[in-house]
């Protein structure tokens, strides 16, 4: 296909086409002497996407490095245009941050028409340093491939006292502490395969879900085809403000360091309505001296690999959460179920 043909199916112009090319982010083969550009229907379908995005108002470097992830995990037309929404809350929930800001600076001059240049850097720089703990977050797990095996896995795990001990039971306390009513509308939030989306759907709940993991929302759909399913992170959730009558969480935080909990605890403030509920089960210590007391008596009893566990996740400080529930406007309460199970319910104010 040539150029003017490819501009005419998509209704832009050549040098529109042609700029797209200037900044990488397309290569068409170019045909033997006579230097004609041949685009295929692969460059077709990353035009759309450049198009579709720019209408939004991406910009051209956040393009190149969507486009980049596309071409790393190759999959189906729907894989990639839950991507780009991915990709698009990510930058949404960044601009709102940017907003914040400068609004912030804007009441800071007030009506003196000055301010101090250290106070424009130290906003700055906040927002920078927001941006660097949702970039930095890495899949060191891989959880696409423990996917197909996970449920078996994890009931495995459930029989033992380890980090997932009477894992079928947490969830069940979950779903008591959240007391869903028929009809409300929940978030799952790193839904996995969807055994505790799976819960609150038996109780009525009408349950959505995410997780940044496409194998495990492939298995999650298997078993709950009617349920809202979607590609997304901790750090953005794939949905608007104000949406949820609760969120619950379960198993996924661990995976977070510090920074990044707090992230994704404000998120959730974020989707839900006045007076939502957030339920949270996940590994904890009651607070870091708990943690060094435990680890010093694994560390007698030999049990190295334990140890190693707790060092390769992020077990939460829980009284550190607590404290940034109240920051956020929630009233908790919390108390610990197994070993390393710890269950915090919150309410906003």
């Amino acid at each position: 296909m040539l150029m003017k043909e490819i501009a005419r199916r998509l209704q832009i112009t050549p040098r529109a086409i042609r700029y797209y090319e200037e900044k990488g982010l397309i290569q068409p083969k170019k045909a033997d002497e006579s230097g004609y550009r041949h685009f295929t229907e692969e460059d077709v379908w990353r035009l759309q996407t450049i198009v579709t995005l720019r209408e939004v108002g991406m910009p051209i470097d956040d393009i190149r490095e969507l486009l980049a992830h596309m071409k790393e995990s190759a999959g189906t037309l729907r894989h990639y245009l839950e991507l780009q929404r991915s990709f698009m809350y990510t930058r949404w929930v960044e601009l709102a941050k940017v907003i914040q800001t400068t609004e912030a600076m804007i009441e800071r001059i007030g009506n003196s028409q000055t301010i101090d240049p250290g106070e424009l850097y130290e906003l700055a720089e906040a927002n920078k340093r927001l941006r660097q703990t949702r970039d930095n977050w890495v899949d060191r797990w891989n959880f696409n491939q423990m996917a197909e095996g996970y449920d078996e896995w994890v009931q495995q795990e459930s029989q033992s006292a380890n980090a997932h001990q009477s894992y079928e039971w947490v969830l069940d306390e979950v779903v008591a502490a959240l007391g869903p009513v028929k009809g409300e509308n929940g978030l799952d939030a790193g839904t996995g395969t969807g055994n505790l989306a799976a819960r609150l759907v038996r109780q009525g709940a009408s349950m959505s879900g995410f997780d940044q993991s496409p194998q495990m929302l492939k298995r999650c759909r298997t078993k709950l085809p009617a349920m809202e399913t979607k590609l997304g992170t901790f750090f953005a959730f794939p949905f608007l403000e104000e949406r949820f009558d609760f969120v619950a969480t379960s198993y996924a935080l661990h995976h977070l360091d510090d920074d990044q909990k707090r992230l994704a605890l404000a998120e959730c403030r974020r989707v839900l309505k006045p007076g939502g509920r957030l339920v949270i089960a996940d590994l904890m210590f009651a607070d870091e001296a708990a943690r060094q007391a435990h680890l010093a008596e694994l560390d007698r009893e030999g049990k190295e690999a334990a140890i190693r566990h707790i060092h390769d996740r992020f077990y939460a400080d829980r009284a550190r959460l607590l404290r940034e529930l109240d920051a956020l406007g929630f009233a908790a309460v919390a108390r610990q179920l197994t070993t390393y199970t710890h269950l915090i319910a919150a309410r906003l104010k």
